[in-house]
């Protein structure tokens, strides 16, 4: 597999959920560290716009959304494997659990409670995008008993599966489940003050806590951002050119098509020539001076695709 390229930045609770995946597989990758908010011009310009942590770039490459992020690395380097056999599982589908309500519970949680010390600009900036443009950190205050108890009991769900389980989510090797609940119960420890306290009361999620942290990342080096934009724009993207067939958009090789979150979140869409469609996932030829050629990857679920006039 070609190196792994790997833009994110320390505190990003994503980011951890892919850092985990890279330690399961025991894989060695480069780390580029990007800002936390926009602009991001280092990044941006492989990306077609596209703003949210964490992007992964294999050479001219690249794969937004830890979830295109996820099932790239599994194709490219299938042992050991994150699923948990080898024809795949229905992980995606806990997935559209974990990374929209739970994720959105333990952010309305966090956020609301550090709004009052947290960099005005960066706490508009996560306002807008993970709630939308009527948020207000008053309201989801206001809210904190109900949104904590919601939180509860669904982690209750989790800790029973723990307790039956063996040493992970689906036995006895780590798989993508863990990595999708394990990053937040570390979002929840490292950024709620009370967040150690709250986890205490689910004494299988503390033990099964540890063993997903000893993993571990892989094995990291930095490597500088315009190093890697100048490593996209000096080869070729590889994503094969291919549409599968039945496509419920009749989309079609070289059409002009957006991309965006399939939510509320003020986010421009990236635009750019259809290279690759299937079942799950899209990409799409985009270019600028900065990065020339390359083919952006996103995952359909979770993401509106329009065609372009």
């Amino acid at each position: 597999m070609s190196e792994i390229i790997f833009h994110h930045y320390p505190p990003s609770p994503v980011a951890e959920k892919v850092r985990v995946a890279l330690g399961i597989k025991q894989l060695s990758w480069r780390s580029v560290i990007i800002p936390r908010i926009p602009p991001k011009p280092l990044l941006m310009p492989l990306t077609g716009g596209f703003r949210r942590t964490p992007i992964m770039q294999i050479g001219a490459d690249i794969y937004c959304d830890s979830q295109c992020i996820l099932r790239e690395l599994q194709k490219r380097e299938p042992e050991p494997s994150l699923y948990s056999n080898a024809a795949g599982d229905v992980s995606w589908a806990l997935s559209r659990w974990s990374d929209t309500t739970l994720f959105e519970l333990c952010a309305k949680i966090i956020l609301a409670i550090a709004a009052p010390d947290m960099p005005e600009e960066f706490s508009r900036d996560r306002g807008r995008l993970y709630f939308g443009p009527n948020y207000s950190y008053a309201k989801i205050h206001d809210e904190l008993p109900h949104l904590i108890s919601q939180l509860r009991a669904q982690l209750g769900w989790v800790d029973q599966q723990l307790s039956g389980s063996g040493n992970f989510m689906q036995g006895e090797q780590a798989t993508i489940p863990d990595t999708l609940i394990y990053y937040l119960v570390w979002f929840l420890r490292g950024r709620w003050e009370q967040g150690p306290e709250f986890l205490a009361q689910f004494p299988a999620i503390i033990e099964w806590e540890q063993r997903v942290k000893a993993i571990g990342h892989g094995q990291s080096t930095d490597m500088d951002a315009q190093e890697a934009l100048d490593l996209a724009k000096s080869v070729e993207p590889i994503t094969p050119a291919f549409v599968a067939e039945n496509d419920p958009q009749n989309l079609t090789l070289g059409m002009k098509v957006s991309i965006a979150v399939d939510e509320d979140s003020g986010e421009q869409p990236v635009i750019g020539e259809l290279r690759f469609a299937d079942r799950e996932t899209i990409g799409v030829l985009i270019s600028n001076d900065q990065v020339g050629t390359v083919c952006v990857n996103f995952p359909r679920v979770g993401y509106r695709i329009e065609i372009c006039e």
